[in-house]
C-alpha cells in the first residue's frame, strides 16, 4: 500500500474566499430569477434572460472557487464582484447584495491574506 499523499496547505484568504463566492453564487442566481420576475431587462430582451445570466454568474462563481489555489483564481473573483454590481443597473436592490459581499470578498482575499502573513511571521520568529 502506498503512504497517503498529504494534504495541500490552503492559505485562509483561499478557505475563506471560497466560502464566500460559493454563498455569493446561490444569491447570483436568486437574483437573476429576480430580475427575470420583475421583468427588469430592457424592452425586446426576453426576461427569461435573466435568469440565464444569473445561472451563469453563479456557476462561474462556484467554477472560480476551485481556481483559487492560484493567483489568477482572485482576479477572477473581483472581475465577477463587478458583474453583480452592474446587475444595480438593472435592480437597484443588488447594489446592497454587491455591497454586502464585496465586503466580504474584500476582506476575505486583503485580510485572509494579512492574517497569513502575521501567522507566517510568528512562525517564523518561534521556530529559531
Amino acid at each position: 500500500m502506498s503512504t497517503p499523499r498529504p494534504r495541500r496547505y490552503r492559505p485562509l484568504q483561499e478557505k475563506l474566499g471560497q466560502v464566500v463566492l460559493v454563498f455569493e453564487a446561490i444569491v447570483v442566481f436568486l437574483g437573476g430569477l429576480t430580475i427575470h420576475g420583475l421583468g427588469a431587462l430592457p424592452d425586446g430582451v426576453p426576461s427569461w434572460w435573466g435568469i440565464v445570466a444569473g445561472s451563469v454568474v453563479a456557476v462561474l462563481m462556484f467554477a472560480t472557487s476551485g481556481l483559487l489555489r492560484w493567483p489568477w483564481g482572485y482576479a477572477v473573483g473581483w472581475a465577477l464582484q463587478a458583474v453583480v454590481a452592474l446587475g444595480a443597473f438593472l435592480v437597484p436592490a443588488i447594489l446592497l447584495i454587491a455591497l454586502i459581499f464585496g465586503g466580504m470578498w474584500a476582506y476575505a482575499t486583503i485580510g485572509g491574506a494579512r492574517i497569513e502573513r502575521r501567522v507566517a511571521a510568528q512562525r517564523a520568529g518561534t521556530s529559531d
